[in-house]
């Protein structure tokens, strides 16, 4: 069997610091691109049924596309994922404010936050997989949070095709951590992901106000459209008259995840239309936020040309729950010194069977 392979690509420079695109080869047909910008999911290029490769999801053309202002596409987001009501939130007495860069709230870490930065990268390999490890510093006050803190995020594939997504962070001061990736999902290439079927491992979701804030504790998904406990194709639940969808024009909702004990566990599964391609994701985080690109209209492109249109694709945001730090109901996102926040998110194509399709130039090998 094809030993994994890493190898580096320069991607320009921002910041004044150079940028690099590393690409992890599975040497099974599985490949992932990682930009050190905004530590970024570039590119996760997955074979068919058919041995058909492609990749899954959307993606900018240049590194001037990624450093202009853009809607996170691949990013690692924080240091808080999701959205602070009004930016602000208090920690141990003192009331922390957050830069608002979303209808008067603060999301994902505010305007400057994690996907803007220039990571350090640092490959690896053995003989089943290959990962780079990158790691950000964020210094006492960036953003508004307190506390200096050290992010590492590791992106490991395997020979299976497994990619897993590992999150560590450690703090000098009490402060709020909240991370997770901002992929956009399209498993077939069509001008729209209506025809995926969705499932998510959820029996609750947090309904929202119309600027994305939840509104009160979790709700039963039950006799909802938000009720997908089984595959339900994306299209039928969206085109549903419900005041939630209407408001938000789509899913842009956390699910909380069924046994959020810490632990390894699916949190759903996205299967294309023609069921060529199936994305399971695992994760140990309590909620998944669904986001249907309600707001994309086709302004970005990827190298193709191809524009990305609203309901075009489609993001699994594994994470802790929207607006936690005003929240002591939900889960906390508090990190002190001398703890360390860690999750995990593995991204499984299970439609790859027990033995993983291999690729060469020109075929099945």
């Amino acid at each position: 069997m094809p030993r994994p392979t890493v190898h580096r690509t320069p991607f320009g420079s921002a910041q004044g610091a150079p940028t690099d695109l590393w690409t992890l080869d599975s040497g099974t047909g599985v490949s992932a691109g990682i930009l050190t910008y905004g530590a970024s999911l570039h590119r996760l290029t997955v074979p068919d049924t058919a041995g058909a490769t492609t990749s899954v999801v959307r993606s900018l053309s240049t590194l001037d596309d990624y450093t202009a202002e853009h809607p996170y596409f691949g990013a690692v987001v924080g240091r808080y994922a999701n959205r602070i009501a009004h930016g602000r939130f208090v920690l141990d007495g003192t009331e922390h404010h957050i830069p608002a860069n979303d209808r008067g709230h603060a999301l994902h870490g505010g305007p400057d936050g994690f996907h803007t930065k220039v990571w350090e990268a640092a490959p690896d390999r053995t003989d089943d997989s290959v990962s780079v490890r990158l790691t950000l510093h964020s210094p006492d006050g960036d953003m508004g949070f307190p506390g200096a803190l050290d992010a590492t995020v590791t992106y490991t594939l395997d020979t299976a095709g497994t990619l897993a997504v590992d999150y560590v962070s450690v703090t000098d001061r009490p402060t709020v951590v909240n991370l997770t990736n901002h992929a956009y999902f399209d498993l077939a290439g069509h001008d729209d992901v209506l025809g995926h079927h969705l499932e998510v491992d959820a029996d609750a979701y947090l309904p929202v106000d119309d600027d994305g804030i939840p509104l009160g504790p979790p709700a039963e998904v039950r006799g909802t459209p938000f009720d997908l406990t089984a595959p339900r194709v994306l299209g039928e639940r969206l085109a549903t008259e419900d005041p939630q969808l209407r408001a938000a024009g789509g899913y842009d909702h956390c699910w909380v995840l069924r046994d959020a004990g810490g632990g390894l566990r699916r949190a759903a599964r996205l299967t294309a239309p023609d069921a060529a391609r199936v994305l399971e994701v695992w994760t140990t985080e309590p909620g998944i936020q669904v986001y249907t690109a309600n707001q994309l209209d086709g302004s970005f492109t990827d190298g193709t040309g191809r524009r990305h249109e609203r309901h075009g694709s489609v993001c699994l945001e594994t994470q802790h729950l929207p607006d936690s730090p005003n929240r002591p109901d939900l889960p906390s996102t508090v990190l002190r010194p001398g703890e360390t926040a860690r999750s995990r998110t593995e991204l499984r194509f299970p439609h790859l069977g027990d033995q993983p399709i291999a690729l060469r130039r020109g075929g099945l090998l």
